[in-house]
């Protein structure tokens, strides 16, 4: 039970002509003897909060960034009306700062033997799961003095999804893949490396595509038409160690290496091929296998919900082999790791060379686009050591990134609004070479 302002109110009212005329507690008392009496009848007639049913419905799902409306019924069994006050508790990730108090908080009245529904809207600030907690239900009588409190756990959880704002980019990603495939009007032929079919030669055509011993069995000239290769392997890993919890532009390099893979596969499984999923630091965060074009993209979704940087320095060779078991055959590795030159040349140069050799590897790493600012800066002493020490970072970058090339390793260094179509186009590329 709890007094209520009012009550509070009242017996503060009563006391002060007591403490002037008759300062005693026969005084006392009669003020407030009366008004305790009015606090347990109306204790009595508020309805009980314990016999209250609840359950939820809604949302159990939301994209970062986006909204989540969870419904709360209350049905009201006993003969009492129900006036009252109610707290939906949640973590204080599920709100934006400072609107937690008017989103969780609800008047209602629900009349005797009825229901009413009242719904708690929810703006997650992080991915990953979001489990209610309790609710608290504060009910008052009809004169407002005295007031039953209780509370109900009610569970529920909402999955905070990666928000995929690379998503933009499919469009003009697909377009480019329709024409490699050959199947948008286009000044040259749609290049690949896999047979396609047979067509009539036209003026223009490269001769070196056409097939003499077609054309030997016709009348017409016949050319060869490719198509890019189909029925590929892509593994995507993402490093989830100590280096990936830096923040860039406010926001881990994690999510930004996440939002990149996901555009990756939404376009490699358009093109069909087939897209696996591998987190790692020092043990297996997220695995993903065997998924079909359909299903693909929601399941790396929801794996990638609950994934978060781990404090410690990813194991190298762990990674490697676990790598190598997810890809028996030969796949394109798309690694997503930092281009820092510690990790690098201590951890996986040294393993390199077991994934080079039975597979073709793409490193995609996220710049901080505050270091080219800094590097830009100019005008004080304190502007000038800063762009120093960007180009310096710059110059190790670009080393490092030679020395993997050098290794057979596609790079891909970019930042985070760049990373996702540049990490697309490399893949085109490769699509279109061959090389996958």
């Amino acid at each position: 039970m709890a007094l209520t302002g009012r009550a509070a109110l009242i017996a503060a009212l009563g006391s002060v002509p007591i403490g002037i005329w008759d300062p005693s507690w026969t005084g006392i008392l009669a003020v407030n003897a009366p008004l305790a009496a009015a606090c347990a009848c109306d204790f009595a007639l508020a309805a009980p909060v314990r016999r209250l049913l609840l359950t939820r419905s809604g949302d159990t799902s939301t994209r970062l960034g986006d909204t989540a409306d969870v419904t709360l019924t209350i049905t009201n069994p006993s003969p009492r009306p129900l006036r009252a006050r109610l707290r939906d508790a949640w973590p204080p990730s599920s709100w934006q700062s400072g609107t937690e108090v008017a989103a969780s908080r609800h008047s209602l009245t629900v009349p005797a033997g009825e229901r009413r529904r009242t719904t708690t809207r929810l703006r997650p600030t992080r991915r990953g799961d979001r489990h209610a907690d309790r609710v608290t239900i504060r009910s008052y009588g009809p004169l407002g003095l005295l007031t039953r409190q209780g509370t109900h756990q009610v569970p529920w959880t909402v999955r905070v999804l990666p928000p995929f704002t690379s998503r933009k980019h499919l469009p003009s990603k697909l377009s480019r893949l329709r024409e490699l495939d050959g199947r948008t009007s286009v000044l040259t032929r749609g290049e690949g490396t896999e047979f396609d079919s047979l067509r009539e030669y036209v003026p223009g055509d490269d001769t070196r595509s056409i097939d003499w011993r077609a054309t030997a069995r016709q009348s017409s000239v016949a050319v060869r038409t490719w198509r890019p290769e189909r029925d590929r392997h892509l593994l995507l890993v993402l490093d989830t160690g100590r280096t990936s919890a830096g923040r860039v532009d406010d926001a881990p390099r994690l999510d930004a290496a996440m939002d990149a893979a996901l555009l990756l596969a939404a376009l490699a499984s358009r093109a069909g091929d087939r897209v696996d999923l591998l987190a790692y630091d020092r043990r297996t965060r997220a695995l993903v296998q065997g998924r079909t074009a359909g299903d693909v993209l929601p399941s790396l979704v929801n794996a990638m919900a609950n994934l978060e940087p781990e404090l410690l320095e990813t194991d190298a060779r762990g990674l490697t082999a676990t790598a190598l078991r997810s890809a028996p055959r030969r796949s394109l590795i798309v690694l997503f790791t930092t281009l820092d030159a510690a990790p690098i040349e201590e951890g996986l140069l040294p393993v390199l060379p077991q994934l080079t050799q039975r597979h073709t590897v793409l490193l995609a790493s996220v710049a901080d686009p505050h270091v080219a600012r800094m590097a830009g800066s100019r005008g004080h002493t304190d502007a000038v050591y800063e762009a120093a020490a960007a180009a310096q970072a710059q110059t190790e970058r670009r080393r490092t990134a030679d020395q993997l090339r050098r290794h057979g390793v596609t790079v891909v260094d970019a930042t985070p609004d760049d990373l996702p179509p540049a990490l697309a186009d490399a893949y085109l590329e490769l699509k279109a070479a061959g090389r996958l």
